[in-house]
């Protein structure tokens, strides 16, 4: 068994065009039915403001199967320790045998996560953007953001957040950096929407805080937040705007993501046209078609990214001899 740390799988592992093909062939595989995603297990520690989720794939037609323990405490940051962490088990899928212990701190979750939005961006966003938006300034309003930026070239980041401002202002200081824009930080919520051609939330938000009204032609949101049944960022009358409406898997976000609140509301019903991502990378349907429209997606997390990011990870730390082997 190959033990890996964080340490290293940062040096083999980035979100960057390889990691995003990999995550694209777990969701190519889920649309074609070649992969089995069993229901998230979720166990909340309400007193913590945190939980632990584990997810799961299997795919036929690779010999490993990963299985995820993930936790999101997001009183953490009152004890100055980050809100993720976790480990991934890659197990033999033909004997049931572990063979790897990827002890990643919820790194390689934080790279999938941001895979699936570049993918969404890839699909939905506008062919041009100039102006992107995120709301939140934690890890993955960083990892959206370098998602976007291998999809689209944007030169502005509008930005909203909640954080301290300290915190705040070393986010604008690392993003403008890093992504070689300008970053600014914007009053309100609205004003991140009105003046983006994308825009992510990032945040763990109980109630709806992105406004139909505030919606305009050519917008694309990705919503990335809302992955319990408690947790929801875009008011339900969004959908109404949309014309083009997606998700990485519509069962799950139906339950537990932004579609969740539009079903209770009447707004969808669980026939709506929603597009699932892997039949994006498939082929078999179409995202945006035209600059005008208005295009959300909705991202939970499925086991098919983590098995995909996993694999990958371990591929690269054994060709380059990275971790401890037990025999």
């Amino acid at each position: 068994m190959r033990i890996v740390t964080e340490k290293d799988l940062r040096v083999c592992i980035k979100l960057d065009h390889d990691a995003v093909k990999a995550v694209e062939q777990g969701f190519a595989y889920l649309s074609q039915g070649k992969a089995t995603v069993p229901p998230i297990l979720m166990l909340p520690v309400p007193e913590q403001q945190g939980e632990v989720d584990v997810k799961t794939a299997y795919m036929p037609d690779i010999d490993k199967l990963a299985v995820k323990i993930a936790s999101g405490f997001f009183n953490n940051n009152k004890k100055g320790l980050p809100s993720a962490s976790g480990m991934m088990i890659l197990l033999n899928s033909r004997t049931g045998f572990p063979e790897a212990i990827l002890l990643d701190n919820g790194y390689l979750t934080q790279v999938r996560t941001g895979a699936a939005g570049s993918i969404a961006a890839k699909h939905l966003a506008p062919s041009t953007v100039t102006h992107a938006g995120v709301i939140g300034t934690g890890t993955q309003g960083r990892f959206q953001m370098r998602g976007l930026k291998l999809e689209r070239d944007f030169k502005t980041l509008h930005v909203f957040s909640l954080d301290p401002e300290d915190t705040v202002e070393a986010y604008r200081r690392e993003m403008a950096e890093e992504l070689k824009v300008e970053v600014i930080i914007e009053p309100t919520v609205q004003a991140v929407v009105e003046k983006s051609a994308v825009v992510v939330t990032t945040t763990p938000a109980r109630k709806g805080f992105i406004r139909a009204e505030w919606l305009h032609p050519g917008l694309h949101i990705t919503a990335m937040g809302s992955d319990t049944e408690e947790k929801q960022e875009l008011m339900p009358e969004v959908f109404s705007r949309a014309d083009v409406t997606a998700c990485d898997l519509k069962s799950q976000c139906f339950s537990l993501g932004e579609l969740r609140s539009a079903l209770e509301a009447g707004i969808l019903t669980r026939e709506s046209p929603v597009i699932e991502l892997g039949e994006l990378v498939a082929g078999t349907k179409k995202g945006r078609t035209s600059d005008n429209q208005i295009t959300l997606c909705d991202l939970t997390g499925v086991g098919v990214q983590d098995t995909a990011i996993a694999l990958q990870a371990l591929s690269r730390a054994e060709k380059q001899g990275l971790g401890t082997v037990v025999e």
